[in-house]
This record gives C-alpha cells, sequence and structure tokens, in this order.
C-alpha cells in the first residue's frame, strides 16, 4: 500500500522542464512582435470621409493613389499636406460604389499615378495563423501540467486526497510513548503485524482490512496510537482533517 503511494503517477519530468524551459515563450514572444508590427508597422494613414477623400483626389490634391479592392479602401498620399488631415489619407467604399470610385480615381489628375491591387497576407502573418492553434493548446497543455504538479491547489486535484503523509524516517513513535490504553494496544498488534509483514497473513486467505475507527473525546490520544502503530509497522503515516475528508 505504501509502495502504490510512492507509485503514484506523475507528469514526465522532460514535458515539464520542456513546457517550463524558455521554448514557449519565446514562441509567444515573437508571435505577439510579428502581430504588434504588423498592425502599427508601415505609413500611417488618416481615414476620412469617402465623399472627402474623392474630392481631394477630383481636385487634383492627390500624389499617389492605391486602391485595395479586397478591403474596399483607398490609400492617397497627397502633394502638399492638408491642414485637418495630415499627407496621408485613406477611405472606404461600399462594393456598390467600386466602379464609380475606380472611375473617378481613373480621371482624376494624379501626379505619380494610381495602382489598384488584391491586398495579400505577409507570409509571416499566414504562419502565425497556422501555428497560433497549436501554440494555444500548448500553453493549454502547460496550464493543465503546472496545475497538476502545482499541489492541491491546481484545478486538476479537485476531489483528490488531500492526505498528509509523515515519512518512516519522521515517524518514530512506537508504543512504549502510549501509555495508559494497553487494552487498545493489544487490540491493534494484530494490525501492526498486518502492517508489517501482509504476505503472511494474505497467503493465509487473510482480507485487507477496511480500516480501524478509533473512538474517544478529543485529546486522548487517537492520532497518537495511530502515529505508534505505522512506526511499529515502519510504514508512512497519512493523516488529514475531518473538513478534507470527502470521500470515506
Amino acid at each position: 500500500m505504501a509502495d502504490k503511494a510512492k507509485g503514484a503517477a506523475k507528469p514526465p519530468m522532460k514535458m515539464k522542464k520542456f513546457l517550463r524551459g524558455p521554448w514557449l515563450w519565446i514562441a509567444l514572444a515573437i508571435s505577439v512582435l510579428l502581430i504588434g508590427s504588423s498592425l502599427i508597422g508601415g505609413q500611417q494613414f488618416t481615414k476620412v470621409d469617402t465623399q472627402v477623400g474623392l474630392q481631394m483626389i477630383q481636385s487634383g490634391s492627390a500624389k499617389t493613389v492605391k486602391i485595395l479592392d479586397g478591403n474596399q479602401r483607398v490609400d492617397v498620399e497627397l502633394r502638399n499636406p492638408d491642414a485637418e488631415y495630415g499627407q496621408s489619407v485613406q477611405f472606404y467604399y461600399v462594393s456598390g460604389r467600386a466602379e464609380s470610385v475606380a472611375a473617378a480615381v481613373a480621371d482624376a489628375e494624379i501626379s505619380e499615378g494610381w495602382t489598384d491591387e488584391v491586398p495579400s497576407t505577409p507570409w509571416y502573418l499566414a504562419l502565425l495563423g497556422s501555428l497560433l492553434p497549436f501554440i494555444i493548446i500548448l500553453a493549454l497543455f502547460w496550464f493543465l501540467m503546472s496545475s497538476m504538479s502545482g499541489g492541491n491547489r491546481g484545478v486538476m486535484q479537485f476531489g483528490k486526497s488531500k492526505a498528509k503523509m509523515v515519512s518512516k524516517e519522521t515517524s518514530n513513535v512506537t508504543f512504549d510513548d502510549v501509555a495508559g490504553i494497553e487494552e487498545a494496544l493489544e487490540e491493534l498488534t494484530e494490525l501492526k503485524d498486518f502492517l508489517k509483514n501482509p504476505k503472511k497473513f494474505l497467503d493465509m486467505g487473510a482480507k485487507i482490512p477496511r480500516g480501524v475507527l478509533l473512538y474517544g473525546p478529543p485529546g486522548t490520544g487517537k492520532t497518537l496510537i495511530a502515529k505508534a502503530v505505522a512506526g511499529e509497522a515502519g510504514v508512512p503515516f497519512f493523516s488529514i482533517s475531518g473538513s478534507d475528508f470527502v470521500e470515506m
């Protein structure tokens, strides 16, 4: 019984070291940097109303114009900075006005010309989109593993025993330390013999005892007797409070 308690399943050490190592955090940091650079990188545009943007183009104030058909967006760089909007502006249009916007741009006088294109996703964002589910699953797995190895506070420890073990080396209480209840100690001698040499009793066909109930008011030595039995048998001693004892 003691060997089974010591041999409880534990998370693989190599997996725990990998998940607690720097590689997971490095991957998450790179992902955040790539997303951040894509959001804040590039030329900064001031958003204007569709009609305002078209008026700028038709008035000949545009230096370059780029129509992004997939996003229904027009990026405009002005010849001279506008007092209100600056030098780079952009506006969006509804799909029904796509032809009229293209015609207005084509008819306007644009000093360095205009282009239209379908926006493409940068390769690193496409790669990140493929790896992001794996990263999320790995991070979730790391969280669960940490919870399992984090003691009784972990979410995976709900409903499990909260018994505390006192090792054989630190449990040195024996029957000699208990006085005044010789009759009770005699009744526990057979239990001590079973814990010390269970094979002897199993060979005779004896069944493993499911437990022994020690009854008495507080302070009468029940815990001391249990420690003495464990000390005499040379087995670990487990203790648990009544509030944590949820299963019998």
